[in-house]
């Protein structure tokens, strides 16, 4: 089984480079930041990869979204992320894509190398592994503050919209398309059930008043 390995710690990248092999598994590569991880995934087209969430530069969500990025050009690539924490807004966003072949697991709970290992495998067969801690804060937030299951950047954009600017003007802000601002917000209108308001107008401003908890 190859597998593709990103890591930004250089001691825990090393041991589990030295894990995945005694465990009978070939590393093609293992990196230190997402734009390696890409690469390396196009490049070696892994049997598994195993990400941490929390990379450079900003250390806050480049490994997940690397992983999203991954399953969309790789369709059914067998993914288990490595957190720190629950990132339940992350979570959320990977596993609302097709479960199968899919891990979240927690750094501090892999205390058990063969469960570990048998938790890896497992994913790459196509199965899932997810962290007891990790499935129930997800069932506590599940019916909880649609917000939550924003990205990042529709959080800015709902931002945006919340100080009154027009799509050019997220667009400008943002320095991206009005093609991309529009998506975005359409995203953001499903997420938060506005989906079927009469009017964009409408949508607008009740997404704002959620956003602002009014």
């Amino acid at each position: 089984m190859r597998v593709v390995l990103a890591e930004d710690s250089v001691l825990l990248r090393e041991g589990l480079v030295w894990m995945l092999g005694s465990g009978g598994m070939e590393v093609a590569a293992a990196v230190a930041d997402a734009e390696g991880l890409l690469r390396a995934v196009d490049e070696h087209v892994p049997d598994l990869v195993v990400t941490d969430v929390r990379m450079p530069p900003s250390h806050t969500d480049e490994g997940l979204r690397a992983a999203l990025v991954l399953r969309r050009r790789h369709p059914g690539l067998p993914i288990v992320v490595l957190s720190q924490y629950v990132e339940e807004r992350y979570a959320t966003q990977l596993l609302s894509t097709e479960t199968s072949g899919i891990g979240y697991l927690l750094k501090d709970r892999v205390a058990d190398v063969a469960e570990f290992m048998d938790a890896l495998r497992r994913v790459a067969g196509g199965g899932t592994a997810l962290d007891p801690e990790v499935v129930a804060q997800l069932l506590i937030r599940r019916h909880s503050d649609p917000l939550d299951l924003l990205t990042p950047r529709e959080h800015e954009v709902l931002a945006l919209i919340a100080e009154g600017r027009s799509n050019s003007g997220i667009a400008e802000a943002l320095t991206v398309s009005e093609g991309a601002v529009g998506k975005h917000i359409n995203n953001i209108f499903t997420k938060l059930g506005l989906s079927g308001a009469d009017d964009k107008d409408h949508r607008r401003v009740l997404a704002v008043l959620r956003f602002l908890k009014v």
